[in-house]
């Protein structure tokens, strides 16, 4: 039986969003309210305060506000101030569309589908890997306790359930192989559910459980904590050779005040300078020549990277497996109560 996790748990990080790193970045004559998923929270803490190192950057000031991606995305069309949002998942864009407050058009208003970062799914297991976590069939075996958020608020567990759905029902040729694994995984071997994917590598770096499903990027800040951390607090991780490209969008509300500061943020975000920052941080950039260039910040062998176009895109997708009468909502309805 699966029990929700209600403890308060270091998601976000500590200390004021408005001083990332003691560098204030709230000041300015022009301000922006940025609302995003939990986990690029690191990423932005170093791309705002270069931003405001610009000319063009100098005097926009930044609020912001970090959560599950679905959560935030509702928050945002029930009317959180916003200004710039960067979630998870398409749909949760989308949903913002519907509600009239971003413009049907976004995925055109920046380069690569307004896609300025993403990365890849990943497993994050205890230093030494003492469960010999290999391959998705890994996470199978008796005993092994896998965290992973609920699908119903995070939008990186979508991707994180994606991955083996497409590696097991080669992607999407056969989808009950695909909801066949996700039922045993769901069933046998997740305890606990996050609300977003930094609760729930904050969950699996208290101790939990004994592999996170996560992003690649979330791996990468774990194991660089690896030197200053307890031993029982160490990690690695892997990337299975048949994994998920994750695509993290980002899109201006049209209601905002202030839409020319905000398409200067937005370039900042896909400029080389951006892109780098972005690469340093954990997260792939999109930029050919920033993806060349730190291609060394990115170790691991996939053979096969399924994406979510193989899959037939996000409406379908998230229409057939995660809305409402989706297959793998009614998996989790079912296994853990929703």
């Amino acid at each position: 039986m699966v029990s929700v996790l209600v403890a308060a748990l270091t998601g976000c990080g500590g200390g004021s969003t408005d001083v990332p790193g003691g560098i204030d970045i709230s000041s300015g004559s022009q301000h922006l309210n940025l609302v995003a998923y939990a986990t690029p929270k690191i990423g932005f803490d170093v791309v705002l305060p270069a931003f405001r190192q610009i000319p063009q950057g100098s005097d926009i000031g930044f609020s912001q506000s970090y959560g599950a991606s679905g959560d935030q995305s509702r928050k945002v069309a029930r009317g959180l101030p916003a200004d710039v949002v960067n979630f998870s998942v398409e749909p949760d864009v989308t949903r913002l569309v519907k509600a009239d407050v971003v413009d049907k058009d976004w995925q055109t208003q920046f380069p690569n589908n307004s896609v300025p970062f993403g990365s890849v799914v990943a497993l994050v297991v205890r230093q030494g890997n003492p469960k010999n976590i290999r391959t998705w069939d890994d996470l199978l075996k008796p005993g092994v306790e896998v965290i992973t958020p609920n699908p119903g608020s995070s939008g990186s567990a979508k991707w994180n359930l994606l991955a083996p759905y497409a590696a097991k029902s080669n992607g999407g040729a056969d989808p009950q192989a695909g909801l066949d694994y996700i039922t045993k995984l769901v069933r046998d071997h997740v305890k606990v559910l996050p609300k977003s994917g930094r609760e729930a590598t904050s969950a699996f770096h208290q101790g939990q459980g004994d592999v996170l499903i996560s992003y690649e990027n979330e791996a990468i800040m774990l194991s660089r904590k690896n030197a200053t951390a307890a031993p029982a607090d160490r990690i690695d991780y892997l990337l299975p050779e048949t994994t998920f490209k994750i695509e993290n969008p980002v899109a201006i509300v049209n209601t905002s005040s202030n839409k020319p500061a905000a398409r200067t943020f937005v370039d900042y975000l896909f400029s080389p300078a951006g892109q780098e920052l972005w690469a340093k941080a954990g997260f792939r950039p999109v930029d050919p020549a920033v993806v060349s260039a730190t291609a060394n910040l990115f170790p691991g062998h996939i053979a096969k990277l399924w994406t979510i176009a193989d899959l037939g895109g996000w409406k379908l997708v998230d229409k057939e497996l995660f809305g409402s009468d989706g297959a793998i909502t009614k998996i989790y309805n079912e296994e853990v109560g929703g």
